[in-house]
């Protein structure tokens, strides 16, 4: 029997977005959470987080935002540590526990951990790009979120192609995997069904080589009706499939449990260009790989 239905297929769709049950076992959520948890152990804090300090506060301001921009932007084919805010001192220490302390790794997970990349090729996965009709996917990014007790912040109504734009539209699917159950009270998804047909309003775009910020928005975000969005709750090991274009967000994390999730995008690059206007660019080190292994 096949891991995702055709009335999975159907409801993805229609609404933009499916929640299945059953991705990964309770024991392999778990390892790929052990796994995450030493590599945050082992981790170096990158230089640009242990700021030296200067008396001209602007000067300090810019040098941590282009260190901070730069450690992002060439991130896309390396694994990186981005974290929450306030968790260092001024000299670059941490003041809360280093496993607290992380909002995100990523953006290559898939292509360098054993584990993930295990993941992000399984069967089921594989199965069900071939379910949605995918001939030639390949693997965009991947991240580990923390969303940390208390401290894991709200993320704001968006849609993925504002920041994975392809032209085609239409061409790109977030695989959002709960190595925890995700509940209302730690910060689960929230979706708008059937917002995934019109279109987006805001891309994120490189700027020209050499200006600050590196990136920029064109366009604006549209103001969503709360009422519309519906809550998307999900069991440890389920994975949730989302449009590129659905509209989604997912509250802050009010409780004392964390809200681990591996997520990973895709796209059919068949007949489909790529926006060189993207954060994201495949590199010579790492072209974006393909998801069907022989």
């Amino acid at each position: 029997m096949d891991f995702m239905t055709d009335r999975d297929v159907q409801k993805y769709l229609e609404e933009g977005y499916v929640v299945l049950d059953g991705l990964l076992t309770p024991q392999e959520c778990d390892e790929l959470r052990q796994r995450m948890g030493d590599m945050v152990e082992e981790m170096d804090v990158p230089q640009h987080c242990r700021t030296t300090f200067s008396t001209n506060h602007d000067e300090q301001l810019k040098t941590q935002m282009q260190g901070n921009a730069d450690y992002f932007i060439t991130s896309g084919d390396k694994i990186r540590f981005f974290f929450e805010k306030g968790v260092f001192d001024d000299k670059g220490d941490f003041i809360v526990p280093k496993q607290r302390s992380l909002n995100k790794v990523g953006h290559a997970l898939h292509a360098y951990e054993p584990l993930y990349k295990k993941v992000t090729h399984s069967p089921k996965v594989q199965g069900l790009a071939k379910k949605l009709g995918l001939i030639s996917p390949v693997i965009l990014q991947s991240m580990f979120i923390f969303k940390q007790p208390r401290i894991g912040g709200e993320v704001t109504p968006h849609q993925d192609a504002t920041f994975l734009y392809t032209e085609p539209l239409g061409r790109v699917i977030g695989l959002w995997i709960a190595l925890e159950d995700a509940t209302e009270n730690n910060g689960c998804l929230w979706f708008i069904p059937r917002s995934h047909n019109s279109g987006i309003s805001r891309r994120m775009v490189r700027t020209p080589k050499g200006s600050y910020p590196m990136t920029d928005f064109t366009g604006r975000e549209q103001t969503y009706d709360e009422q519309k969005f519906l809550v998307a709750p999900v069991k440890k090991g389920s994975v949730v499939l989302i449009d590129g274009e659905v509209v989604h967000r997912s509250a802050e994390n009010t409780s004392e449990d964390t809200r681990h999730v591996y997520t990973f995008h895709l796209m059919e690059s068949q007949d489909t260009r790529w926006s060189p206007d993207n954060w994201l660019q495949p590199t010579e080190e790492l072209p974006f790989p393909q998801l069907y292994t022989k």
